[in-house]
């Protein structure tokens, strides 16, 4: 399977609605922000990294730039000298980035290492068993460790709009969506160029539902436009990515998959000579933040910058803040 799915789509869908600021922050790149401190009571006040000093990246999405600019604040709150390397790119890049040793860390996603990463097929519908695999192969293969794994789940998906989902009583599922499909041949499924070939997209829906969409139901739109449409109506349903801030803020309702689309749990990724300097502190850390991105969480924070064009930096902090990890 390939697994190109994280290469920037936030990025460019977000340019449909608003115009973030180039690298998203000042100190996005390079230098260390410095000035966080742990919560006295927070998890991260027992993460030691002193004398720790590491490279942090991220890809090129409004997520990943919130997510790196995250693990960046923690890392310094737990005394680590850090390198800001945010916004590096996409998939490849970041990972091209990890393996030569340019940065040292970044969060990844346990369905694009098993797919993407290592090439292999099969995924695991369970989150702990699929990162853990990753977790087993890429530490024997590439000394990579994978620390933690946060509950939110940014795969796949298919939403309606609020006219179509009231009119169908509530949220469809994928057995439902595709009953509507047959008995409304002019319905349109808006989608992005790649999704209908691509190994982990369309193809999941039609093995899970027998129904094959016809090409006369397919409409390809560019990712921002397909939640726009969706919202007005003009797409029955639209490929969506599952924790994407504009699902909330256009009143979108996800199709349930049922399990049936691959999982995208995220991970911290180290190079085991950085984690092997302090691995409980990073176990700590990652439990800690982690911990705390749950679906309706990580969806917020990724309204807060997609939809409400907030900071990716200043949306980072404010949750380790309010969250009780580190100091405001």
């Amino acid at each position: 399977m390939t697994q190109n799915r994280r290469f920037g789509r936030f990025a460019v869908a977000a340019a449909a609605l608003v115009v973030l600021p180039l690298a998203a922050c000042g100190d996005d790149n390079g230098e260390s922000s410095g000035g966080d401190t742990a919560a006295a009571d927070s998890p991260l006040a027992d993460a030691d990294l002193s004398g720790v000093s590491l490279s942090v990246g991220s890809k090129d999405f409004d997520e990943q730039l919130i997510l790196g600019n995250m693990l960046a604040d923690a890392f310094e709150a737990a005394g680590a000298d850090v390198d800001r390397k945010i916004n590096l790119g996409g998939t490849n890049v970041a990972r091209a980035a990890l393996l030569s040793g340019e940065i040292d860390s970044y969060a990844e996603y346990n369905g694009t290492g098993w797919t993407e990463h290592l090439k292999q097929e099969d995924p695991s519908s369970d989150g702990e068993e699929l990162t853990e695999k990753v977790r087993q192969m890429d530490l024997e293969k590439n000394d990579i460790v994978w620390v933690g794994r946060a509950p939110f789940n940014n795969t796949y998906g298919f939403a309606t709009g609020p006219d179509l989902t009231e009119k169908n009583g509530g949220a469809f599922d994928f057995d439902s969506m595709a009953t509507y499909l047959k008995k409304n041949p002019d319905a349109k499924v808006c989608m992005e160029s790649e999704f209908p070939s691509r190994s982990d997209g369309l193809v999941l829906f039609e093995e899970a539902t027998g129904y094959t969409i016809p090409k006369s139901q397919q409409e390809i739109q560019d990712t921002g436009i397909i939640y726009t449409e969706t919202q007005k109506g003009n797409c029955d349903f639209g490929e969506v990515f599952t924790t994407d801030g504009r699902i909330s803020e256009l009143d979108l309702s996800v199709v349930d998959d049922g399990g049936a689309m691959i999982i995208y749990n995220i991970s911290i990724n180290v190079r085991k000579d950085v984690y092997d300097e302090a691995p409980e502190a990073f176990d700590t850390i990652a439990d800690a933040v982690l911990g705390s991105l749950d679906q309706e969480t990580m969806t917020a924070l990724n309204e807060q910058v997609s939809a409400e064009g907030e900071d990716p930096a200043d949306v980072a902090k404010q949750h380790l803040v309010d969250t009780g990890l580190i100091d405001g």
